[in-house]
């Protein structure tokens, strides 16, 4: 029995969230680069990452008793929330939604170079923009041994479902707050993997 054991605390301490096309490779392990394909989202808010599973149970009752006989499940429900501050061609599509291509930011420009001026058009109908999603983060296990441990959870395939209302203030950074819901590949696959190298583990 494990105990109190104060080195299997974990704080995500430093982090990064990345998002890639549906059916991009992704990492097997912790040590292996993100590819090519899986762009760094850049800085969040200091509220980091919201992980939310939530499950929904029916009851059976039965005749011969007042509790419930038996437990089915009837849903899962598995989110990630977090908001952007850094607006750029990966975090503005993200956010708005519709078809990541399509809907790019175009510099629109004129001139030889072309001047700096960007559009990007918020669509009346979108596409469902389902991409890929993977959150990394590394924590420094105190006490005996010490060293780093590094968390990656992968989601193989999701859409943001939620954002946040945009505010435009004078005293804070604008923030692309989202929730990104998993949803199913298929059958032989999760909703979400993680990997560490955590001792506290073995």
């Amino acid at each position: 029995m494990p105990g109190t054991n104060p080195s299997q605390i974990r704080v995500a301490g430093h982090g990064h969230v990345f998002v890639a096309p549906l059916g991009t490779a992704a990492p097997a392990d912790t040590t292996t680069a993100w590819g090519a394909a899986w762009h760094d989202l850049g800085y969040t808010d200091n509220t980091g990452v919201k992980f939310s599973k939530k499950d929904k149970l029916d009851k059976i009752d039965s005749w011969q008793t007042a509790s419930a006989v038996r437990h089915v499940f009837s849903a899962r429900e598995l989110t990630l929330k977090f908001s952007m501050i850094q607006i750029n061609t990966d975090t503005l599509p993200f956010f708005f939604g519709g078809n990541p291509t399509a809907n790019a930011v175009t510099n629109i420009g004129t001139g030889t170079p072309p001047a700096p001026l960007w559009s990007y058009a918020v669509q009346t109908t979108p596409d469902l923009d389902e991409r890929m999603l993977g959150i990394e983060f590394t924590d420094t296990v105190q006490g005996s041994g010490g060293g780093a441990v590094k968390y990656r959870i992968i989601v193989n395939r999701g859409s943001v479902t939620d954002t946040d209302d945009l505010s435009l203030v004078n005293n804070g950074s604008i923030k692309l707050g989202v929730t990104f819901e998993a949803m199913e590949v298929n059958d032989a696959t999760p909703l979400a993997t993680w990997l560490m190298n955590d001792p506290a583990l073995s």
